[in-house]
Parts: structure tokens; C-alpha cells; sequence
């Protein structure tokens, strides 16, 4: 009996000590920086260190600025819920989520979804521009608030998320959707008022906006205030402000991550914008901006209105009622996925008539 004891123990024994030397090794080795391919030893594909390591998540908080009124407030529950229903998902590095409410003041969705009160610009210093409450928005909520993840996902309210979002950024690169409508280069002469031609090539800039992005919070940190200084002179100078118009601030966010030297990967994947883009496809986002209009036969009447339509703009002082209609066949699928994920969220949402 005492020498079967004695052959466990030593077995134990050395079990425990080839593990401790297992760990050891892992810990020490340098990571493969090469694709996974068939030079991958089977020991090191099955050790659990090693998955570990290569497994580590890189979370990102998603940011929503809005204002407190009806047209705001229901594309956030909406886009809050969609959030909630993929962040556990396969392949998500989703983390917190915050309203960033740009009223000075309270609402009573602070219960429902997380969210922190920013104040809005002095009276008149927006000039009109609402949007111009953004980045003066992201600067108080970056000084002011405790973000736990090290990446911060821009978005916005009209954005619904389709499948759960994985990391797409880089530490020292942003991610980012490509805007056909942003172009640097057509507006050279604008944008070297705010881009000095010894920064370097105008192409420095992206032709992106703020949002949908993906990028290190301390890099964001430092463009935050410069996108908010950058907007403002954009908007008070009359040739800039009628080059860009609606766009503007979307510009100034460009310029100021060039300023800053902070280059973005861009994503086309990041998201559709029905009706234009007809199929989900591998997107992550719906970008419900533009009015979906259609006649009973499926065929898009854009820029007249449709025999069915769904616009975000015909609900601006009151919320869409629930079980929406569905578009007539032959609409295509990103339109129909739209309306069927817009009314499954207000279905499920508490009090949505209230």
C-alpha cells in the first residue's frame, strides 16, 4: 500500500512540475507573428496558455452622443437594443455602451440606457449646426467619465448592428467607414487652412468621418479636442461652411485624426446605407440615413414619395408605431431586414408608446 502511495505522489509530482515548465515556456516564448498554417505544432495549437495569449479581447466601449428630443430618443432605444442582442455574440469585443446626451439635462430614458449628461455649446456657438454639440460632447465624456475599455467605437443613433463587432482597429490605427462624399483632394484648397501644406500631402487625410470608427481611446483623447476646435473655425468661415455644409463636422474629424497622425484602416464591410446598398452581406451595420421609398411593384422612386416608405424623418416628433409594414416583394433585403429589425425592437421595448 505505502509504495502504491509513493508512485502517485511521484507521478503528481512530476505532472505538476511539467505543467510549471509548460507555463514557463509559454510565458517566455515570443508570439508567432505569422498566419496559423501547417508549420503550427499540434502541442502548441491544443495549449491552453498559448489560446489564452492569442484569444486576449480587445474591448471597445460604443459612444452615442444625442440631444434629448422625440427623433433622437427613439433611434437610440432602438439602436441600444440591437446593441444589447449581439454584444455576447460570436467574435464581439463590444463592451460598455453610453448615450452621450448633449441637453445639459436629464431625460427619462437614463433608466433604460446607460448614459452620461454632457452640456451643450453656449447659446449661438453651434450657429445653427446641431451637430456641432458632438465632438464639445466627446470631450467632456473622455475628461469626465470612467471608460473601462481601451478602444471607443463612434456611432450613432441611426445605426442599427446587424452581428456582434469584433476589435477592426489596430493600437495605433483607427477603423473606419470610407465615405464616397469625402473627398480631401477635390477640396485641397479648403482644407490646407486647417491642414498646412508642411503636415504633408493632403491625402494624409481619410476620407472618413467620425462615425462609424473604431479607435484607441488615448489617441481619441487627443483628437477629441482638436476635432471640437476644428469644427468650430470650419463653421465660422464662410467658404468652408458652404463647401462642406452638412458633411462639415464629418471634415473636421478627417482633419484633426491627420493632425494628430493617427492613419485609419478603411472597413467598406463596416456598414450598408439602404436603399442604395441591397444586401447585409458581411456588414456589421445598418446606417438607416436616407428615406426608402418604393411603389406596390418593388422598384425605387427615390426622391419622390413612395406608394410604401419608410424614412427616419416622418418620425421626428413622434415615435414609428409598432408592426410597421413590410415592404411589397422585390424590395431588397437590406430594406426589409431594416423594417423587420426595427419593429422587433419595438416590440420588445417597455413602454414604447409612452
Amino acid at each position: 500500500m505505502g509504495c502504491r502511495e509513493t508512485f502517485y505522489t511521484l507521478i503528481l509530482t512530476f505532472s505538476v512540475a511539467l505543467i510549471t515548465y509548460n507555463i514557463l515556456i509559454s510565458a517566455n516564448a515570443p508570439l508567432n507573428q505569422e498566419l496559423p498554417g501547417p508549420s503550427i505544432s499540434s502541442s502548441s495549437e491544443f495549449d491552453p496558455v498559448i489560446k489564452m495569449m492569442h484569444s486576449k479581447k480587445r474591448m471597445f466601449h460604443t459612444a452615442v452622443t444625442a440631444s434629448d428630443g422625440v427623433y433622437n430618443a427613439w433611434q437610440c432605444r432602438v439602436m441600444y437594443y440591437w446593441f444589447k442582442q449581439h454584444k455576447n455574440g460570436p467574435n464581439s469585443e463590444m463592451g460598455g455602451f453610453t448615450r452621450i446626451l448633449h441637453s445639459g439635462e436629464p431625460d427619462e430614458y437614463m433608466d433604460e440606457i446607460p448614459t452620461f449628461i454632457a452640456q451643450p455649446l453656449p447659446d449661438g456657438a453651434d450657429q445653427g449646426y446641431i451637430v456641432l454639440n458632438r465632438p464639445w460632447a466627446f470631450v467632456q465624456w473622455l475628461q469626465k467619465a470612467d471608460i473601462k475599455e481601451d478602444y471607443i467605437l463612434m456611432a450613432e443613433p441611426d445605426h442599427i448592428i446587424v452581428k456582434p463587432i469584433p476589435n477592426l482597429s489596430k493600437p495605433d490605427r483607427g477603423a473606419a467607414f470610407p465615405f464616397f462624399y469625402i473627398e480631401p483632394e477635390k477640396y485641397e484648397s479648403v482644407l490646407r487652412k486647417y491642414f498646412p501644406v508642411d503636415k504633408g500631402p493632403i491625402t494624409k487625410i481619410n476620407p472618413i468621418g467620425n462615425s462609424p470608427l473604431i479607435i484607441a481611446k488615448d489617441s481619441l483623447k487627443k483628437i477629441a479636442p482638436t476635432w471640437m476646435n476644428v469644427s468650430l473655425a470650419m463653421k465660422k468661415d464662410p467658404e468652408t461652411d458652404q463647401a462642406f455644409d452638412w458633411v462639415l463636422e464629418m471634415y473636421a474629424y478627417a482633419v484633426s485624426s491627420a493632425l494628430h497622425g493617427v492613419d485609419n484602416i478603411l472597413h467598406k464591410d463596416f456598414m450598408i446605407q439602404p436603399p442604395w446598398d441591397t444586401e447585409i452581406g458581411d456588414k456589421f451595420i445598418i446606417h438607416y440615413t436616407y428615406g426608402c421609398d418604393y411603389d406596390l411593384k418593388g422598384e425605387l422612386t427615390y426622391g419622390k414619395i413612395g406608394e410604401w416608405r419608410f424614412d427616419k424623418r416622418s418620425y421626428t416628433t413622434t415615435v414609428p408605431p409598432r408592426n410597421l409594414s413590410l415592404p411589397p416583394p422585390g424590395v431588397p433585403e437590406s430594406v426589409v431586414t431594416l423594417v423587420k429589425m426595427v419593429n422587433e425592437a419595438t416590440s420588445n421595448i417597455p413602454n414604447w408608446d409612452s
